[in-house]
């Protein structure tokens, strides 16, 4: 204890943590789809569905993502990271006229700025954008108050370092940009007084009449974006130069949704509809701007393109570089995923309608009333359907969820809840037989296979108020729900699904009998209790790994020992680390059997764990190495409950035998 002898306030500082572990998040989910606009084969973290709208756009005919991450939210899901995959072929709209020539040059005739939508995309040719030239403030400078350095003037009020100064003198003209503000002397630099202190854009005006005044003006630059005829954006303000406070290509700079492994990120800031790339060196000479708006051009959505390699990230087949991370890749070094979906490999397209006004009103077929002055005209559906993706085979469909299969068994630390392609779901003569065929193609205690499909509200057509999809998507929210209300170690199942209105097949009872002890999860309707999932298996033919809850408690605990742990190396390997390691895993596993996670009476029965010097012998210390083994006694859940009744005399009894196991 330190001695304290002249009164007052001292500080400690005390470390009361015991490096105990603590069990990591397991309700995250990771989806790559087709969406409208965003990133591309870019993870973007997403806590809500009106999020991922901002990002990723709304529904499409082209894609089950947003279907299904509606689906996640809507059961339950918190988090989830989102990769939207398209072609080669995928375009950003730009500012180009209809050959291809930029649209906005500067005075000297060179291209200045492209403006573009902010991601690929035909979204983006919906867009018109208005770049107008805006006069800040004027003053002026008398005769001798300048020189080919400076002027002083009578305000400096609007004038900011980096802006745009129009100078004039008896109908000469010069551009030059604000280098130095000078307070005290009321001066503006355009070439800096300091030469290490001047920016790339300094430049003096040797040419000045020294007896006649000057006229200088502050220029800026405003943008307004609209969509469809509506109001988007307006940024007002906007300057040339990087020095600028509001420079246009930093407030409208590409967004950065880039994640380093192991960060805690934050979310991402939705992404402005448009970005602009400066295409000079020199960045001083002012626009020259078309004179109305301008329509955004070149936009590609890259559906048709899209091939299994946009799926699985194959670095070395898709467009030809080696270092490039595309689809599932994308989500790899994405540490806190837990649950993996791809619903999009099994799209069937659907035409978005685009609705029009007709050429003339119909006619009122209220003949004695008077003409209303503006006939309400009907909205008509024209079936404009361009650059569709195309149809997935089932090679195809089943290279992208091995993929899936291979990149949770690398990982350790994910699940794939994979889906059967539309053809087993959607009914016909063979019954459940082509889903039990999809089913005999994997082998893995890192899947779940969920059965029939969903139809789910769609508001895009109003001739079809639903529309079938994937059933991952709010699998995988129910998976999220479970996790955060009662703790991995409990089966996903047997709660009602929302955001549903049927099922693609109803499965029966007989049905179910074959499905279930093959490890097919089928979703049933059933009356008064509404849609649920009836089953927990994973695809392993192994029973030790035959339940989803058991394989994701064993994938948690895993990872968080492994997070956790990570002090213990280069500690010394004797009988205190020993102990601290002993201590930090029973805490953690007792916990968990507190938590109902683990099965016995005590926790003895639960776990055990060996980390002592039996098990780490001297020559295995002197190799540097330490040797823990512990054991669990993951919790099983119910599948069948048996009631018998019998009569015994004159009496009738009921009782309940409890679990049943399927062999």
């Amino acid at each position: 204890m330190p001695e304290y002898l002249a009164p007052g306030v001292y500080y400690q500082r005390v470390d009361s943590s015991r490096r105990g572990i603590v069990g990591l998040r397991t309700d995250i989910a990771g989806f790559v789809g087709i969406a409208t606009m965003g990133p591309l084969h870019t993870p973007v973290l997403v806590e809500s569905y009106r999020q991922f709208e901002s990002h990723f756009g709304g529904f499409t005919g082209n894609g089950y993502l947003a279907y299904c991450v509606r689906g996640f939210f809507e059961n339950g899901g918190a988090r989830c990271h989102v990769v939207r995959v398209a072609g080669d072929s995928a375009r950003a709209a730009s500012s180009v006229d209809a050959s291809g020539v930029e649209l906005l040059l500067d005075i000297d005739g060179l291209p200045a700025w492209r403006i573009s939508a902010s991601s690929a995309g035909a979204w983006g040719n919906r867009l018109q954008v208005q770049v107008q030239r805006r006069h800040n403030a004027r003053t002026t400078s008398a005769a001798g108050q300048f020189d080919r350095h400076y002027a002083t003037i009578a305000s400096l009020a609007g004038m900011v370092r980096g802006g745009l100064l129009e100078i004039n003198q008896a109908g000469k003209t010069w551009w030059r940009t604000l280098s130095l503000l000078d307070g005290a002397n009321k001066r503006v630099y355009w070439s800096h007084p300091e030469a290490d202190k001047r920016l790339d854009s300094d430049q003096t005006i040797a040419d000045l009449d020294p007896t006649l005044p000057l006229t200088i003006s502050a220029i800026s630059y405003s943008i307004t974006v609209r969509g469809d005829g509506r109001l988007l954006a307006h940024y007002p303000d906007l300057g040339l130069v990087e020095a600028h406070p509001r420079a246009a290509t930093r407030v409208l700079a590409h967004p950065d949704y880039r994640i380093e492994p192991g960060a805690n990120r934050m979310l991402p800031v939705p992404a402005e509809p448009i970005v602009i790339d400066e295409l000079r060196g020199s960045r001083h000479r002012p626009l020259v701007l078309p004179g109305r708006a301008f329509p955004l051009r070149g936009g590609q959505d890259g559906h048709a393109a899209l091939s299994v390699e946009d799926f699985t990230g194959d670095p070395w087949t898709v467009g030809g570089d080696a270092g490039a991370a595309r689809g599932l890749l994308a989500l790899e070094d994405v540490d806190e995923i837990a649950i993996l979906a791809v619903p999009d490999i099994h799209i069937h397209p659907d035409p978005d309608p685009e609705y029009r006004l007709p050429e003339t009103p119909p006619p009122d077929p209220c003949v004695s009333c008077p003409e209303p002055p503006e006939p309400t005209a009907r909205f008509q559906p024209s079936a404009v359907f361009q650059d569709r993706p195309p149809l997935f085979n089932d090679t195809a469909i089943y290279r992208v969820q091995a993929a899936m299969l291979e990149q949770c068994a690398r990982q350790h630390d994910r699940i794939a809840l994979l889906d059967a392609p539309l053809p087993t779901a959607d009914g016909d003569a063979r019954g459940i037989a082509p889903v039990r065929d999809w089913r005999a193609r994997f082998d893995s205690r890192y899947a779940a296979l969920y059965f029939p499909w969903l139809d789910v509200p769609d508001n895009r057509r109003f001739d079809q108020p639903v529309r079938r999809v994937p059933a991952s998507g709010h699998v995988a929210g129910q998976y999220a729900a479970t996790d955060l209300a009662a703790g991995v170690h409990h089966a996903p199942a047997n709660l009602p699904l929302r955001w549903v209105r049927d099922i693609s097949i109803t499965v029966a009872r007989g049905a179910h009998e074959v499905l279930n002890p093959e490890g097919i999860n089928a979703i049933i309707s059933e009356a008064g209790r509404g849609i649920r999932i009836l089953g927990a298996r994973t695809l392993a033919s192994d029973p030790d790994w035959r339940y989803v809850n058991v394989q994701r408690l064993f994938m948690m605990i895993r990872e968080s020992i492994e997070e956790a742990l990570q002090w213990v190396v280069f500690e010394p390997n004797d009988h205190n680390t020993r102990a601290k390691v002993h201590l930090a895993l029973y805490g953690f596993l007792e916990a968990l059997w507190r938590q109902g996670a683990l099965m016995g009476d005590e926790p003895a029965q639960a776990f055990f764990i060996r980390c002592d010097e039996e098990n780490n012998p001297p020559a295995l210390r002197d190799n540097g190495e330490l040797l823990v083994e512990f054991g669990i006694a993951p919790s099983i859940p119910f599948e069948f409950i048996v009631l018998r009744v019998g009569r015994r005399g004159n009496t009738l009894e009921i009782e309940n035998s409890g679990l049943g196991r399927a062999a």
